[in-house]
C-alpha cells in the first residue's frame, strides 16, 4: 500500500472535504472547511503537488467570473468493501469521493476470485486506502490485519486475495445495512431508528443520533442472543429465537401445517411468499404467523430503544407482506412506532460496508496531517 503524504492541518482538512464534495471551488472549500480563501488556495496547492487533488475545469458565476473547479487526484487513491452474504459474495471498490470504480458478484465459496475480479477493475495506479469486509458475526470496533482477522473459514480464504499492507476492518452486515438506509435508503432524514433485519438469521442495527451504535463489545443489536422461550416450563437456549424465527423454521413449520390438497410445500421462502401472494390460505396463514413474530421481536426493540421508526429488511422480513402484521401487533404491544420497509434490499450491506471504506480511507489520508500551519 502506498503511504499517504504528510500534509499540513490545513490541506487534510480541504482534502476532507473535497472528497465529501466530489468536485468544488476554492471559494467553496473555503467556506466547507471553515478556513481562510489564502489557506485554502495554498492548501489546494500543496494537494495539488502530491496529486490528492486535480483541476477539474471552471465554473462560472453569476458576476462572469469564472472559478477553477477541484476534484480528488490519482494520489488519492481506493478502497474495497466486501460483503461475504450467507449465500452471495458482493465486491465494490469506489474512490474517495465515493464514486464507483469496480463491482463484482459470486458464490459465498468463491469468494476469493470475486475479490479478484474487483481488484483487477480497479485504477492500476490508484493506492488501496482500506478495505472493510462485513461478515455475519459480532465485528470487535477495532482495526485488523489480514493476517490476524478471525472471522471464520470464508473470510481466511478471502485474506489470501486481499493485497499486503492495507488495513482491514471488519463490521457486522447488519450495521452495514443499517448505514446504508441512513444515507441512501428509506431512512434519509432520520437519525435515530432501528434496522431490523429477518431472514436466515436476524440482527438489529441500532442508529442513534445519526451514527451506528456497535456496543461495548461490538454486539450491540444480536437479537439471537435475546433468551427464548421464556415462560415457566421452558428453557432458554443458546440462539433459539433466531432459529425459531429465521428462514429455516418458517418452511419447516409451513411443511407441519401444508394440507396434501394444495400439492407441495414450497421448499423456498421465495416461492412460500409468492403462494401467498397469489391467495393460497395455507401459505398466507404462515406468512401471516410470520408478520406476527416479526411484530413482536419489534416491540422488544421498541421497549428498549424507542426509536420512534423501524425499518425492516431481510429475505422475509422486508416482504410487503409481512409489514401489515408487524405493524398490527407492534400497535397492540407497544407505543406508536413508524415501520416501514428498507429499499436497498440484498445491496444494503455492501452499500454500506463500501461508505465505511470511503470514510475510513479518507481517514487513512488525512490522519497524515503531522505538521502544524
Amino acid at each position: 500500500m502506498a503511504r499517504a503524504p504528510r500534509l499540513t492541518e490545513s490541506a487534510s482538512a480541504v482534502f476532507a472535504v473535497l472528497a465529501q464534495a466530489g468536485t468544488a471551488t476554492r471559494p467553496q472549500l473555503a467556506s466547507l472547511a471553515r478556513l481562510s480563501k489564502p489557506t485554502v488556495s495554498s492548501a489546494v496547492a500543496e494537494l495539488e503537488g502530491v496529486h490528492l487533488a486535480a483541476h477539474s475545469g471552471t465554473s462560472s458565476g453569476g458576476t462572469g467570473r469564472s472559478a477553477a473547479v477541484y476534484r480528488l487526484g490519482p494520489a488519492a487513491g481506493a478502497v474495497l468493501a466486501v460483503d461475504l452474504g450467507p449465500a452471495l459474495t458482493r465486491v465494490r471498490g469506489c474512490a474517495l469521493d465515493g464514486s464507483l470504480l469496480a463491482e463484482a458478484t459470486g458464490p459465498r465459496e468463491d469468494a476469493a476470485d470475486v475479490v479478484r475480479e474487483a481488484l483487477g477493475a480497479l485504477p492500476a495506479d490508484a493506492p488501496l486506502r482500506t478495505i472493510v469486509v462485513a461478515v455475519g458475526d459480532v465485528a470487535a470496533p477495532q482495526r485488523v490485519r489480514p493476517a490476524t482477522a478471525k472471522a471464520g473459514p470464508v473470510f481466511d480464504t478471502v485474506t489470501v486475495a486481499l493485497p499486503p499492507g492495507v488495513p482491514v476492518h471488519l463490521e457486522n452486515n447488519v450495521n452495514c445495512a443499517a448505514l446504508a438506509e441512513l444515507h441512501e435508503g428509506s431512512a434519509r432524514g432520520r437519525d435515530t431508528f432501528g434496522y431490523l433485519r429477518i431472514g436466515v438469521g436476524i440482527g438489529l442495527g441500532i442508529v442513534v443520533g445519526g451514527r451506528v451504535l456497535r456496543g461495548a463489545n461490538g454486539a450491540a443489536g444480536e437479537l439471537a442472543r435475546l433468551p427464548y422461550p421464556w415462560d415457566d416450563d421452558r428453557e432458554p437456549r443458546h440462539e433459539a429465537l433466531e432459529e425459531y424465527i429465521g428462514a429455516r423454521s418458517l418452511l419447516r413449520r409451513a411443511a407441519e401445517s401444508w394440507p396434501e390438497a394444495d400439492g407441495p410445500c414450497p421448499e423456498s421462502t421465495e416461492r412460500l411468499f409468492a403462494l401467498a401472494g397469489e391467495g393460497r390460505a395455507a401459505a398466507r396463514a404462515v406468512v401471516g404467523r410470520h408478520g406476527t413474530d416479526v411484530g413482536r421481536l419489534a416491540a422488544a426493540v421498541t421497549a428498549v430503544l424507542d426509536p420512534g421508526l423501524i425499518v425492516l429488511g431481510g429475505s422475509t422480513g422486508a416482504d410487503a407482506q409481512v409489514l401489515a402484521g408487524v405493524r398490527a401487533e407492534l400497535d397492540r404491544l407497544s407505543w406508536p412506532t413508524e415501520v416501514i420497509t428498507g429499499t436497498l434490499g440484498e445491496l444494503g450491506t455492501v452499500v454500506g460496508a463500501a461508505r465505511l471504506a470511503v470514510a475510513r480511507g479518507v481517514q487513512t489520508v488525512t490522519e497524515a496531517a503531522r505538521a502544524k500551519d
